[in-house]
């Protein structure tokens, strides 16, 4: 049989393994099992394991494309450390009851499972890369597909405890992928441990986004890159150049697991004696997780203000530092790095040349500045609007200013709760929906307009009240198309905010007040989570608005536009200019 004809039969086969991999998946941890289904779950592992393990084994010696044969050897190098661990762990427990022995082995085998059916899909939309190109379709699509399967997964029996409705499966799906965090469901009490586990992934693949998880593997599989695989990458992580693009979204996940798991290190250390806690390990990751992404979502039942965390001043500090690491992006950490990184250089390597060049970019000035601004005005405005209110119950200056603190960093996109928010005096709300509207900074996982938008907004109007024609600032002009796209945001963020709000104003009952819903509209759109106890009690189309709003948030409604609008063609012609009257 010629080659090729073997290869596409081995596809085949490859197609039909995910879809037994697949079921296993869902049935062993989308249902609850009696007792004695154990030992047949058990063996069908076992002998699917062997099948896979033998299967990618073939199939390393029959392909030949150098990427192909890469993703056979990790496939067999993750099933061989499973079936050895599972052997050792059984003749660990040889001395133990049978079923004892299985059930030890059984979560080993499924992990195993799972990471496989994950490098699998991973190697699936790779190939969906190759086949549609176009970075800003693939992008959003990305983000539905993942949005979709979960709402699938979290109405598995197991996941939650009493059941759950499409409506609020796609709600709580939505907002995990876009890391938003509105919940209309308590996270805490109505998800099992495989619901929560479940939303947790969602969180990190939205945080980190599918394109660079992806882009992740194909560097590992090709170790090296496409010019089409690296137009998808750069339009996501915001790298200028093509030049070792996968390289760099490397280093954007091993940032971000790094930072995560500093970060669950010091929350696990930092909450002691919490009888409300069940499991501490799984609540620093989730926590850990939840924070990095600006996610906002929480497994205490009443999130972080509940009375044994909230004045844990410690934890606060910790969680706030985590959501501005994620809020700045990686490009203005890494943009730090170098800089440090090239200071100790020429401190060390005193006969070394090097060029003085501007290593800070503008972007990074622009961003840092903003931020810092921001989170000091905030920090000031809570302390002194909430101090005879909300705060009243910290009795410490340490612990108000800490409270105003966490008031100050969570609505740029974070959405976690230290207080209740439907307590807060009318001014405090305002400034939050201003701070929600703004967000946090591009290419990081918080949404929002942005802090450049909002910057270059403030600096064009500066600009033209001086009666110049451009930006100008830190001895740089900025370009033209960047003070274009940024009015394009702004214009097209408060569009898409008005149609929510008169939307929900439509659906829902007539008591319901302007301000809570007008909240609800801003909280979704920058995917922050924060609510004024309103989320729960939206009716079914108003879900479905939410949704679709907390959706367009995160992926931008300008990048979907250009995905379907943009035309790469050159006008070798120009109009006539006329001025238009303005004001």
């Amino acid at each position: 049989m010629p080659k090729l004809k073997k290869q596409s039969l081995l596809n085949y086969v490859y197609r039909f393994f995910d879809i037994i991999v697949l079921f296993f998946i869902v049935f062993d941890l989308g249902y609850d099992h009696a007792d004695n289904y154990t030992s047949p779950h058990v063996f069908g592992l076992i002998a699917l394991s062997v099948l896979l393990l033998v299967f990618n084994t073939v199939k390393l010696f029959i392909y030949k494309y150098k990427n192909n044969k890469r993703v056979a050897q990790v496939n067999i190098l993750i099933i061989s450390i499973l079936l050895i661990t599972s052997m050792v762990v059984s003749l660990t427990h040889m001395h133990n009851d049978y079923h004892f022995v299985l059930q030890k082995i059984k979560p080993i085998l499924e992990l195993g499972l799972i990471l496989y059916f994950l490098i699998r899909l991973l190697v699936l939309v790779r190939y969906i890369y190759e086949v549609y190109f176009n970075p800003a379709i693939v992008f959003v699509g990305s983000f539905f597909i993942m949005a979709i399967l979960g709402a699938f997964l979290l109405m598995l029996p197991s996941a939650t405890i009493e059941g759950i409705s499409f409506t609020n499966a796609l709600f709580t799906a939505t907002s995990a992928v876009c890391v938003t965090g509105l919940a209309v469901l308590d996270t805490s009490h109505d998800f099992t441990l495989v619901g929560q586990s479940i939303i947790l992934v969602l969180i990190q693949l939205g945080g980190l986004g599918i394109l660079t998880f992806t882009s992740f593997f194909a560097f590992f599989f090709r170790g090296s890159s496409s010019f089409k695989e690296g137009l998808n990458t750069k339009d996501f992580i915001a790298q200028e150049g093509l030049r070792d693009v996968f390289r760099a979204a490397l280093n954007v996940v091993a940032f971000t697991l790094t930072l995560e798991l500093i970060g669950a290190a010091f929350i696990y250390l930092s909450v002691h004696d919490n009888t409300v806690i069940k499991d501490k390990l799984f609540f620093s990751a989730f926590h850990a997780i939840s924070a990095f992404c600006n996610a906002g979502f929480s497994i205490l039942p009443s999130g972080l203000f509940e009375k044994s965390i909230r004045f844990n001043y410690g934890f606060q500090w910790i969680i706030m530092m985590l959501i501005i690491f994620g809020g700045l992006g990686h490009n203005i950490i890494f943009n730090f790095y170098k800089k440090i990184r090239i200071y100790f250089l020429e401190i060390f390597e005193r006969d070394a040349v090097h060029k003085r060049v501007p290593i800070i970019t503008l972007n990074t000035k622009i961003v840092i500045y903003t931020t810092s601004i921001l989170l000091f005005v905030g920090w000031v405005f809570f302390f002194i609007s909430e101090y005879n209110n909300t705060m009243l119950e910290h009795t410490t200056i340490v612990g108000k200013l800490t409270n105003s603190a966490f008031n100050s960093v969570s609505p740029r996109t974070a959405g976690f709760n230290v207080i209740n928010y439907s307590e807060m005096t009318m001014p405090s709300l305002l400034f939050i929906i201003l701070l929600m509207w703004i967000g946090a900074s591009p290419a990081s996982t918080g949404g929002g307009i942005k802090t450049s938008t909002f910057a270059l907004a403030t600096l064009n109007i500066y600009a033209t009240a001086r009666g110049k024609s451009r930006i100008e600032i830190f001895g740089k002009r900025i370009s033209a198309e960047s003070t274009s796209r940024a009015f394009a945001i702004l214009s097209l963020s408060l569009i898409v905010i008005g149609f929510s709000i008169m939307a929900l104003l439509i659906f829902e009952p007539k008591h319901t007040s302007l301000l809570s819903i007008t909240f609800e509209c801003f909280s979704a759109y920058s995917t922050v989570g924060l609510s004024l106890n309103f989320t729960p009690s939206l009716t079914e189309p108003s879900k479905y608005v939410i949704i679709l709003v907390m959706f367009i948030g995160r992926i931008g409604m300008l990048n979907l536009m250009i995905g379907l609008m943009r035309q790469i063609n050159h006008q070798f012609y120009e109009y006539p200019k006329e001025n238009i009257l303005i004001n």
